[in-house]
């Protein structure tokens, strides 16, 4: 789990850094055709091989380069930085329904006692009653608090969640990702990500 960074407090990595020898540390930020990333948490990464084979298919446009460069016998090849799709993928309205996106909107916080550790998720209305397992039915639990809820109602344990659950929207989920950088950050992504230090009027 990461930690919520402020954004004054991000280090953009510079190419001379020792990390970018090796062509697998390396990745490529991969953005739609308007120039913004597929997705932010996780963000939209790929393999070094996996950019290659997009740029020989001329699938993506090369946006920024690394100085690494991989060796065939005739040619070498500068691993790109940042791609753009040459055709823009519409993402979809809502996001699937999943564990880890239940966790995404809720912050990687238990709606209960607000702790970022162990957690599960919690059926608000317990399926003994007839709860179902819907965005709207499921919050983010650390086990301490699922366990002294356990089967109960809400009013029966004393216990609410913080914010009534709920389903979101990709562009909500795209937003609440913007609030957990990842440890890397390479500095030709700094245009495309907005993670980085306000804009100076």
């Amino acid at each position: 789990m990461q930690r919520l960074m402020d954004r004054k407090s991000l280090t953009f990595l510079t190419s001379d850094h020792s990390r970018f020898q090796n062509p697998e540390s390396c990745p490529a930020l991969v953005l739609n055709a308007d120039y913004r990333p597929l997705s932010y948490y996780p963000l939209s990464l790929w393999a070094w091989q996996d950019t290659l084979k997009a740029v020989f298919l001329d699938r993506v446009n090369i946006v920024s380069e690394y100085e690494t460069k991989v060796h065939s016998p005739t040619t070498a090849i500068s691993l790109p930085s940042v791609v753009s799709l040459k055709n823009y993928v519409k993402p979809p309205q809502y996001p699937a329904f999943t564990r880890f996106n239940v966790f995404l909107r809720d912050g990687f916080a238990c709606q209960y006692c607000g702790s970022d550790q162990d957690l599960t998720f919690d059926h608000v209305v317990p399926r003994r009653v007839g709860g179902q397992t819907t965005w709207e039915n499921v919050v983010a639990a650390c086990s301490p608090c699922n366990l002294k809820k356990g089967g109960r109602l809400c009013k029966e344990a004393s216990m609410f969640p913080k914010q009534k659950p709920r389903q979101p929207t990709v562009y909500e989920l795209h937003d609440i990702g913007r609030r957990f950088p990842p440890n890397f950050l390479h500095e030709s992504w700094q245009d495309y990500l907005y993670w980085d230090s306000e804009l100076q009027p």
